[in-house]
């Protein structure tokens, strides 16, 4: 049995650090953009950010003034326990999240649409989103918390088949490039892209690949892997660089995750992650060991089954996806 405390105080945290702390492989990825940048601002603004981590993880504070919106995915076993159950479990997340805002101290950026009502600590209704996945063969919960920026840095267009791959790349140059000329994104950052599902499905995919796949990370599918990596090229091939400067630094990484859609059509999401890459994960055992990291390990061979039956995989191979 997973208690409720315990679930709160790793969430309160991961909340720490994400916030503070950038990613290893992020940060490896961000250093290789700035050691090949030529553009002389592009290169100013790389230099700064890394800088500036640095000051943030010695400093024990928030890597960027603005924190974001704080989020939370949750992969829990399929013979997971969880003391009260997932009521419990979400009360301990929306609690986290108002205590860590204060402790951090993180932004409060949640405020009512209409009203512009703001408890001062994250919380609201809606929020923090908390959004599941499910993996058999497991008692342990996983719980990733993701700081995005919640304005821009995010696009969407229905494609149709006959557009093909010619018209994703399309539509990739098109929302990177307004991306930096309007100043929508903070880049360099890592790409997302949802293929297929539903409009819905396919900006939750968007986001998701953005958010909790690691830099270096490839798609399982050869071609869609080979794609990854011709738009990531293409980014950074259109003359812009960090924070829309001149140079060649647009994207660290860029993923795609695909779901199967209405035969007429190709829904398409575009989604920029913050150039504080911001995420934290931990397993919670139901012995009460906990093991934190920042590999989210969210798709998982089980989340991107394609039949109706489910074929067990090695460990091994599930710990590689």
């Amino acid at each position: 049995m997973i208690s409720s405390s315990l679930i709160e105080s790793t969430a309160h945290e991961l909340m720490t650090r994400a916030g503070i702390d950038i990613p290893e492989d992020y940060l490896t990825g961000l250093k290789a953009m700035a050691a090949a940048e030529e553009g002389d601002l592009s290169s100013f603004v790389l230099r700064a950010m890394l800088e500036n981590y640095e000051a943030a993880t010695e400093d024990r504070r928030p890597m960027c003034a603005d924190t974001g919106v704080p989020r939370y995915y949750v992969k829990s076993g399929n013979e997971a326990r969880i003391e009260g159950g997932y009521i419990a479990l979400e009360r301990a997340l929306r609690s986290a999240t108002a205590q860590a805002t204060k402790d951090i101290p993180l932004r409060p950026n949640r405020v009512h649409p209409l009203w512009r009502t703001d408890h001062d600590n994250n919380v609201g209704i809606n929020a923090p989103e908390i959004e599941y996945s499910f993996e058999p063969d497991a008692d342990w919960i996983e719980v990733t918390t993701v700081h995005k920026g919640g304005l821009f840095g995010t696009d969407y267009r229905m494609l149709f088949p006959g557009d093909g791959i010619d018209g994703i790349k399309r539509f990739f140059l098109d929302g990177m490039i307004a991306f930096g000329k309007r100043g929508l994104a903070c880049q360099p950052a890592i790409v997302g892209i949802g293929l297929g599902g539903s409009k819905d499905t396919s900006m939750v995919l968007g986001k998701q690949a953005a958010c909790l796949r690691i830099v270096g990370d490839r798609n399982p599918d050869p071609k869609i892997a080979e794609l990854e990596l011709e738009l990531k090229e293409l980014g950074n091939s259109i003359g812009m660089g960090a924070m829309g400067f001149v140079g060649k630094s647009m994207v660290v990484d860029c993923h795609i995750e695909v779901g199967y859609t209405h035969t007429g059509g190709m829904p398409m999401s575009l989604h920029a992650f913050c150039l504080s890459s911001r995420r934290a994960s931990a397993r919670i055992h139901s012995d009460g060991r906990v093991e934190h990291r920042t590999d989210p390990r969210w798709f998982t061979p089980y989340m991107r089954r394609e039949t109706v039956e489910w074929t067990p995989v090695a460990e091994s191979s599930r710990k590689s996806a």
